[in-house]
Parts: C-alpha cells; structure tokens; sequence
C-alpha cells in the first residue's frame, strides 16, 4: 500500500466554510469545506483534484476527525493517503487486520477471519483503568499452539487508559519474543488500528496529527511497534462486555489488579 504525502493550508474562511488548499510537489487544489454540515466541495479542476475525489473517503474522513479549533486560516500541515487502500475492509469490524513485519517489511491489510491459519499463537487482552484515581490494571492471556493458557496481569498507575491498553500489548509480545506469527485478539480499536493504519502515517508525515500536534503515547506506539519487529501478527475485534470467555476473563483480572492497587 503505497502512502502519498500532501500538503494542506487553510487560505480563506467564511462562516464555517473553509477553503483548503492541497498541495503535491507543483501541483495543487482548492476544496471547500464545511465543519458544521461535514459537506465537501471541489473547487478546482485538474489531475490531483480527480486523486482526491477517488480517494474522497480518505479525505473526508480527516477533514471529520480534525478539531475545529485548528481550523483557521494560516493553518498549514501535511497529511498522508494511502494509495489503494481498502478503506471498507479497514473499517469492516469482523475483518482481522494484518500487520507483516517480516523480511524488514511493513505491509498491513485487511482479510477475512475464514482465511486466517487457525493454529496460531493467540493474545487477549484488557485494561480497566480508573482516570479519576489514576490508577488501574491490565490483563492477558496467551494460548499456546496445543491450546493451553497462560494468565498475566499486572497493576499500572498514572499512565492512562490507552497506554495501559498499548502496555498489555507490548508485554505480551515481549514474553513471545521468539514467536514469529501470532493474533492479539482485543476490544480495544485503539490497539487493532494503531500499528496498522496511523503509526505508518505518523512516520511518514514527521509525526503530526491532522490537528498539527505529536500523536499522544508515540513513546508507547514506539515500543509496541518494536516489539512487532520480524513478525506477523493479526488483530482481531471483540465487542466488550459480550460475553467472549477469553475477554471477558481478562476484563475480570484487570479489575482485580486494580482493586488490589487501589488498598
């Protein structure tokens, strides 16, 4: 999936209609955007612009995420999209997506859970985490290729509840330091999406989001990315709280530890 790197600034405002330029090495083009009505529109007319409205979603789907306080003009930064790339499949919740490390790669895509090899090492993981106290706890279990368990859990405190998701993740991998192919089954799409859809885009753009500031947790999404070095590695969704015996067991011993950190 090859990634394009772009240029936005903003050059003119009126209401809550902005228009946008994007740029690519001499090439640019006009859109017109709208935060309160999310409504799109192509100003100009020439080869880029026809890229942008194929790639439409991507774009729109940026513009949404951006917060509106950064929308001013002046505001300039660059953004990535990504060449070819299944945003349906990406989106689609009962797809597993694919991160290959392998051979010095960094390939990620998107692929059916029918197809996936069935005996693999497999990961699941969970965090609770009380903001408010800053405190909490993590828990996961890894089974083996003959289906044996092993339970872990750990307490965390003052580090939030994304980074106590993302630590889970990395400890998890670091105890299977050896084992090339494995799936970390979560109900967290922070951790299914991040190595596979932003990380790359972050290293690609000098580490800017959308609203022109550093990624939040890039320390851990930094680590999590090293512990995923020469390996393939499937993050598969599960909806919390759905009675999925492995999360569900997990959700229960990242309670206890938080509990018992909390004495």
């Amino acid at each position: 999936m090859k990634m394009i790197l772009f240029t936005m600034e903003i050059i003119d405002a009126k209401d809550d209609n902005y228009k946008i330029k994007i740029s690519r090495d001499l090439e640019s083009s006009v859109i017109e955007f709208n935060t309160i009505k999310k409504e799109l529109q192509f100003l100009s007319d020439n080869i880029l612009t026809d890229y942008l409205k194929i790639n439409e979603y991507q774009l729109r789907k940026m513009l949404h995420n951006k917060r509106r306080d950064t929308y001013f003009v002046g505001f300039a930064v660059k953004f990535v999209l990504s060449d070819g790339k299944d945003v349906a499949a990406f989106n689609d919740r009962s797809k597993i997506l694919v991160l290959d490390k392998r051979n010095n790669n960094y390939k990620s895509y998107a692929i059916e859970e029918h197809k996936v090899d069935k005996k693999i090492y497999k990961i699941f993981t969970d965090a609770s985490y009380l903001e408010k106290k800053e405190y909490g706890g993590y828990a996961f279990i890894i089974e083996d290729l003959e289906g044996k368990y092993n339970l872990y859990t750990e307490k965390v405190d003052k580090i939030g509840s994304c980074q106590a998701e993302l630590e889970a993740a990395i400890k998890a991998l670091k105890i299977l330091k050896d084992i090339k192919r494995l799936r970390i089954i979560t109900d967290s799409q922070y951790v299914r999406k991040g190595l596979t859809e932003w990380l790359p885009i972050w290293k690609f753009n000098g580490f800017k989001t959308v609203n022109g500031e550093p990624p939040k947790n890039i320390e851990k999404w930094l680590s999590f990315d090293e512990a995923c070095n020469d390996k393939y590695i499937e993050f598969q969704w599960v909806k919390g709280h759905s009675d999925h015996f492995e999360n569900s067991l997990c959700d229960m011993y990242a309670r206890k530890a938080a509990k018992e950190l909390s004495r």
